[in-house]
């Protein structure tokens, strides 16, 4: 099922070596335009498109885009206790990995006199997106809620798109999750649309834009995060999941391919690729994926995603080749299953997930680290979702008469060296009698 990719005896580039598993960039432009245009209905039209855009993509008509409080407090209700245990103890663990996510303030004596603060302020508010196409995830909830409540942010607004399943409301999961951390403004809204609402506000339904938005989705939510970026902060475009596993002869192959296949469950799109230097494992994984895949619940969609272009198994001739295509793809997950794994090698990944025992399905749930990562080959420079996502590094500068008398001359030099005079007048002036 997964094909294999031979790269052994070759001396390649990290622009070949990308060129070897290409993601879906031509699907990733049509998103572009799709969503942006979505987006600018959203800004031009208000909820009218949203309505349209629920019937449309959703095929549900007539719901409240504004959740009803009571539909959080019976969602809550009902949630079944074992969920509702495991979402608690998500939220501890995320809260804990989250505050060490956080700067403290520092004050930097320059000079006598002359002083600099460092302080990291919150945005005042924040748009989350949850999906709720083919699967459901109050994991995302705690994973975009959390960080925001530890950064300090003030307000959340929520959005899921409306399940037509539950007469037009927000998954009742999600609904549960959002009251479970407090979260009162949630939106029956999805994809590109809601990213637009929340980043344009709708005032008939009572939505303010926000400054920041953050979530994953498909590629059209990911789309639309970058036609909004600007107007306001995005964290990245996470988009179609990705997993690279860097495996050598001592991995278990059962084990690479139940973690292949977690991920190709998510979306046709989703990308799995091994990465190797044993063909004995090379072989025994896709033997395992393909049994796994077979009997899997979501067949169709797991062999849709490990049949694309975007997944395969990749043979180099060592580790250092592993290492080498792993830093050029930049993977949104890493899994290293190695016998000597040096994650302080694999210096662009989203987020590493380090020896047999530490499956990518632990950080999307309870391992405490966030699972709202870069995709796309972002990790290059873009951070996965954290409390920094959400502070904003501010500079307090305080001199005193004789610190900016000790800089007066070279301020004056440097604004006439710019054609400035009037900086350095500004100066001057302050010791004028």
């Amino acid at each position: 099922m997964l094909r294999t990719i031979d790269l052994r005896g070759r001396s390649l580039s990290a622009a070949e070596f990308l060129a070897a598993v290409p993601r879906a960039a031509a699907a990733r432009d049509e998103a572009l335009t799709v969503a942006a245009a979505i987006v600018v209905d959203v800004a031009e039209r208000g909820d009218a498109a949203l309505r349209e855009q629920a019937s449309t993509f959703d095929g549900v008509t007539d719901h409240a885009i504004r959740v009803p409080a009571s539909h959080l407090v019976e969602a809550l209700a009902q949630l079944a206790p074992e969920v509702r245990a495991a979402l608690e103890e998500a939220i501890v663990r995320v809260r804990m990995g989250s505050a060490a996510q956080v700067p403290a303030p520092v004050v930097t004596e320059i000079a006598p006199g002359a002083r600099v603060a460092q302080r990291w302020q919150p945005v005042r508010r924040v748009g989350v997106y949850v999906p709720g196409g083919k699967a459901v995830y109050p994991s995302s909830v705690v994973m975009n809620v959390v960080p925001a409540q530890v950064a300090g942010v003030s307000e959340v607004a929520l959005a899921s798109p409306p399940q037509r399943e539950f007469g037009g409301r927000v998954h009742p999961t999600i609904l549960a999750a959002a009251h479970l951390l407090g979260v009162t403004e949630v939106y029956a809204m999805g994809g590109a649309g809601a990213i637009g609402a929340l980043a344009h506000g709708v005032a008939s339904i009572g939505l303010e834009p926000v400054d920041v938005v953050t979530g994953p989705g498909n590629n059209f939510v990911a789309a639309a995060k970058r036609a909004v970026a600007g107007r306001v902060g995005i964290d990245s475009e996470a988009g179609a999941t990705e997993i690279l596993v860097v495996a050598d002869a001592a991995a278990d192959p059962a084990l690479v391919a139940a973690d292949l296949v977690s991920q190709a469950e998510h979306d046709e799109q989703a990308s799995a690729v091994l990465v190797t230097d044993a063909p004995d494992l090379a072989r025994a994984v896709s033997d395992a994926v393909d049994a796994r895949a077979a009997t899997t619940r979501h067949s169709a969609r797991v062999q849709a995603a490990l049949t694309g272009p975007q997944s395969a198994i990749v043979l180099v001739d060592d580790i250092a080749a592993a290492t080498a295509f792993s830093n050029a793809y930049a993977p949104e997950h890493l899994e290293l299953q190695l016998v000597d794994p040096r994650p302080e090698d694999y210096v662009h990944a989203g987020a590493i997930f380090v020896g047999p025992h530490t499956p990518v399905s632990l950080g999307d749930y309870l391992a405490g680290s966030n699972h709202v990562l870069p995709t796309g080959g972002q990790a290059r420079f873009q951070p996965g979702l954290s409390a920094a996502t959400f502070l904003r590094p501010q500079q307090v500068v305080e001199y005193d008469r004789a610190a900016l008398a000790a800089v007066r001359d070279g301020i004056v030099a440097l604004a006439e060296a710019e054609a400035l005079p009037a900086h350095g007048e500004a100066v001057v002036a302050r010791f004028e009698a």
